[in-house]
């Protein structure tokens, strides 16, 4: 977790293409292009980040 936004994004994305058979999970061009945008976003101070607990609130939240 100490990691910034767009390095979790990255190794979230390299742990995909590592799994055993990587070509069953591989990505569209165009979740390609999304993960480039968001972690240009990040980079650029211009993503909005929200912690873990907030984003499980507002789950929680809906299913009540």
């Amino acid at each position: 977790m100490a990691l910034s936004a767009g390095e979790r994004a990255s190794l979230a994305h390299d742990l995909i293409l590592s799994l055993e058979d990587p070509e069953a999970y591989e990505l569209s061009p165009d979740q390609e292009a999304e993960i480039r945008r968001c972690v240009r976003k990040v980079k650029s101070g211009k993503a909005i980040g929200r912690t873990a607990a907030e984003i499980l609130a507002e789950i929680e939240a809906k299913f009540k």
